[in-house]
């Protein structure tokens, strides 16, 4: 079982120059909040993010936070990562991990289908209620899957087909996102990007003078 608090240093490749304390720009601070029904890979998102490992097994969330000393676009920033659990179960105690969130990383799994329609129906109307005007991302997960032929087929026995960029997309712009990304936890692929475009949310948000707090949310 991970540890309730895994503090890790990631800093991008964009960065040239080691990670040291003589940085002299002061660190930002940034919570972001993962949310999706359960199964859909959060956890194994963050996992293979902040370890480079992919766990073996499913084993569902209640609550799991991670820290992360990254470096994006030339700014430190301190990414806390708040895990969270999709199951019904949690409705109730979920919302308590959503003050002070800066951005919001909604998921869903491209052989899901019912996963990509709860977005929709369930996660944004959840965020929307409990954080208002916090900005979220889309994020599909699962994309080493979508060509699978096992995947495809069982798909394809309940009359459904995978969730394609272009839906994301779609959803995105329906519901007002930052951006729809795609990943891979198990190849990492598009994996750094999502973390990275939930920091320049987060950080092109706040240069924009409004009334009110700006929301962030990935998808």
């Amino acid at each position: 079982r991970w540890s309730q608090y895994r503090s890790f240093v990631r800093p991008s490749p964009e960065l040239r120059v080691p990670w040291s304390a003589s940085v002299s720009v002061s660190m930002q601070n940034i919570k972001c909040v993962v949310v999706g029904d359960g199964a859909v890979g959060k956890t194994c998102l963050l996992i293979s993010y902040t370890t480079n490992a992919f766990p073996g097994e499913y084993i569902p969330t209640v609550f799991d936070n991670y820290s992360a000393n990254v470096m994006v676009d030339g700014k430190p920033i301190n990414l806390g990562l708040w895990d969270t659990a999709g199951q019904e179960d949690y409705d109730r105690l979920r919302p308590l991990s959503y003050p002070q969130t800066d951005v919001f990383l909604i998921c869903y799994s491209v052989i899901s289908p019912s996963s990509f329609e709860n977005v929709r129906s369930k996660w944004y109307p959840e965020i929307s209620h409990h954080a208002p005007g916090v900005p979220f991302i889309l994020v599909g997960t699962k994309v080493d899957l979508r060509n699978d032929k096992e995947a495809q087929r069982k798909l394809m026995e309940k009359g459904h087909k995978a969730i394609q960029s272009d839906d994301g997309n779609g959803l995105k712009t329906a519901l007002g996102g930052w951006k729809s990304l795609e990943c891979s936890a198990l190849t990492q692929e598009g994996l750094k990007q999502v973390f990275d475009e939930a920091i320049r949310c987060v950080l092109e948000s706040s240069k924009k003078p409004q009334p009110k707090r700006s929301k962030c949310s990935i998808l």
